[in-house]
């Protein structure tokens, strides 16, 4: 399985409504073309721990900052290729290591019961973080419909939109169907930029005319704050008045 393991590039967040996005895809389309998975559904696990120390960290926005996930670009089952996903972010820069494996193995390995056989920089990379973090576990599922453009000419620039992102704290499978609660309003769409240098000055005039600005919007961060933290906050209001009662 060919696969590109090491990235290291800008990517930056814009949320859009359709008559944003429509510019953005005529602004593009003399040099862009959309990649030949066409519109797929993403399924990523997001790991963390049992404080969830590394969604709070990222949330305050810190010079470094670093994830652990399990992705899938289709509905995966035992031996089904899933990627492992260590993303780290330092002064804005993205770098991003992964490693492909079987499903039934690379949840195995992140779950401390069997090592991935491996013996490599990233493998080591991930097994650093797994021992550092020691409570890590899956604690989101989050899935999204995406299109990815990359540019015709061969360069590494590229485009993408996610739309329909679902979270859920139940049921943290790749195996199961995209389900939860919608992190964007009906016709919002995330576009991302990725890129190693510049923005090509015809998106950017297009942007502009289209009055579209950069977002900060995160989607495991978004899950957090809508759905964990509430939970959490009534959990420990209700432990709090069991204390005072039984005082």
């Amino acid at each position: 399985m060919a696969y590109q393991s090491i990235f290291k590039r800008y990517e930056l967040k814009y949320l859009l409504s359709a008559e944003q996005k429509d510019a953005v895809l005529r602004a593009i389309a003399p040099f862009m073309a959309r990649d030949r998975y066409g519109r797929t559904v993403i399924r990523n696990l997001y790991y963390d721990t049992d404080t969830y120390r590394l969604i709070r960290r990222s949330i305050e926005k810190p010079v470094y900052k670093e994830k652990l996930r399990v992705r899938s670009y289709a509905r995966a089952e035992g031996g089904d290729a899933v990627f492992v996903e260590l993303k780290k972010k330092y002064d804005g820069v993205v770098y991003k290591r992964r490693i492909a494996l079987p499903y039934g193995e690379a949840m195995a390995w992140l779950a401390g019961e069997a090592h991935c056989g491996g013996k490599t920089q990233i493998v080591d990379e991930i097994d650093y973080f797994l021992a550092y973090y020691e409570t890590l576990r899956p604690r989101v599922f989050l899935s999204y419909e995406r299109e990815a453009y990359f540019e015709t000419s061969g360069g590494d620039f590229r485009v993408t939109f996610d739309e329909n992102i679902l979270a859920r704290e139940e049921r943290l499978s790749l195996a199961e169907a995209p389900f939860g609660a919608l992190l964007l309003p009906s016709g919002q769409t995330l576009m991302e930029i990725k890129c190693a240098g510049g923005i090509p000055l015809p998106l950017v005039h297009a942007m502009r005319e289209a009055g579209i600005c950069k977002s900060s919007f995160s989607k495991y961060g978004t899950a957090y704050t809508e759905m964990i933290l509430p939970r959490l906050r009534q959990s420990q209001n209700l432990l709090q008045k069991e204390t005072v009662y039984h005082a």
